[in-house]
Order: C-alpha cells, then structure tokens, then sequence
C-alpha cells in the first residue's frame, strides 16, 4: 500500500495534475490531502473538483477555512488578502460548505494528517524547527503524522522522550524506525517556498516503511499566466519562479 500525501496545492491546477499523474506512475493507490486547496493561484474550483473527485481523507487548510466563510479578512499578507477575497468569489456555495465542514486532524489506516500542529490545529501555528514540533509530538498517537502550511518538506523525528531532531529530506527516502515518532511536512504542490518551484508531496510506502519527497516539473508558465489573466497581483505569479 503506497499512500500520495500532498496539500498546499493553492489552487495550482497545473501542478496538483501532474502530482497525481507522478504518484500514479509511482503506484500510489491510496491518497490523504494535507489541506489549503484554496487560494493564491487561479484554479480553486477546479482543484477542489479533483480533491473530491478522489474521495480520500482531507484536512483543512487556514485558506479553506477564510475562502469559507463570509467574515471579514483580517491578518493577512496583501497577497493572501488579494487572493483569498477573489476566490471567495468563484468558489459556489456547496463548495463553500465542503471547506467549512472538513476536520483540522484525521487519522487515516495507522498515521495522522494535520494542516498545521497537533496541539492548536486551528491556531494555524507553523512547525519550522524541532522546538515547534515538540509541542505536536505530545499529541501525537501514532508512530507518522504528516502536516504541511510551512510549505517546505521536512521532518522531525523523536526517540521516547528525546527532544526531536530535524532531517532534511528533500527528495531522499527516509526509513521509518520503530519506537520512533515522526512529523512530517510533505511540502507543497501549490506554492513551493524552499526555493524549488516544482511540486512537492510524500508517498508513504508502507510496506517498506519509507517516507520519500518527490519533486514534479509542471507547465509553470501557464499557471503564471492564468494568474495575471485573473487579475490576481503579479507577486503571486513571481513566486512561482523563484519558489518563494
């Protein structure tokens, strides 16, 4: 059994397509969504079209939860603003409703999917070193859970109560010990910010017990231009380019 991990897809229809046809050639044959579907790129119906076409586990994102509701948006960054209040536009109500009712933490077969952290999911908090994971590893009962909303792959393992190490796992496989706990940030489809523009997810092969990061190429330049058609700010198509 080969799981596709992927979220942050940021409504990229470019590369959330050919994620799923590299984790098909990959054999994956299960699939967990990591949340945020929504938001700064120009395609969120059609992304969460395929995401529920899929019928697979799916947490939610801080851009599904704002793109949901209909209260002012606040505490943003003039480019989630931008595309947060555009896609609040496209998006139908059933689809609206779809975002608001998805869970903040699901556990799929034997692991655990999050957005953003185990102990104040809907804090929206971002894991980026191993003093923010170990807050998650106390609430944390499975041996693999995998978040994302930093954009960037990397994981954080513990041994009983060791404080947590960081391993770098930019497409490399790393093996999943016993006794060990991992968190596990899959990285992004949508929106890469570790200065790799392909598409980012995890399989999770679970009969070997590995953990490996794929990078996809993606047609790059027609996501970019279909976000400038929208009217969308050029600063969301740039840091496509730079994967930033």
């Amino acid at each position: 059994m080969k799981f596709c991990l992927f979220g942050d897809i940021h409504a990229n229809l470019e590369a959330l397509e050919a994620v799923l046809r590299d984790a098909e050639a990959q054999e994956c044959d299960r699939y967990a969504c990591l949340g945020d579907i929504v938001g700064y790129n120009a395609n969120p119906r059609e992304c969460l079209e395929i995401v529920r076409s899929l019928d697979c586990p799916v947490v939610k994102g801080n851009h599904d939860e704002e793109c949901s509701r209909d209260t002012p948006l606040e505490g943003l960054n003039p480019l989630a603003f931008a595309a947060l209040t555009w896609a609040r536009e496209q998006i139908h109500e059933s689809e609206a409703e779809y975002l608001r009712k998805l869970r903040m933490v699901r556990q799929v077969t034997d692991f655990t999917i999050v957005h953003a952290t185990l102990d104040t999911p809907a804090g929206w908090s971002y894991v980026q070193n191993k003093f923010d994971a170990m807050a998650s590893f106390n609430y944390q009962f499975t041996s693999v859970c995998f978040y994302g909303h930093t954009h960037v792959p990397v994981a954080f393992a513990q041994s009983g109560s060791e404080r947590p190490a960081k391993i770098e796992i930019s497409e490399e496989t790393i093996a999943i010990e016993p006794g060990k706990k991992y968190f596990i940030n899959a990285g992004s489809v949508g929106q890469p910010r570790d200065g790799d523009w392909r598409a980012a997810y995890a399989i999770f092969d679970k009969a070997a017990g590995t953990v490996t990061i794929r990078r996809v190429e993606y047609d790059i330049d027609r996501a970019m231009e279909k976000i400038l058609d929208a009217g969308l700010p050029e600063g969301l198509a740039q840091r496509l380019g730079e994967g930033r």
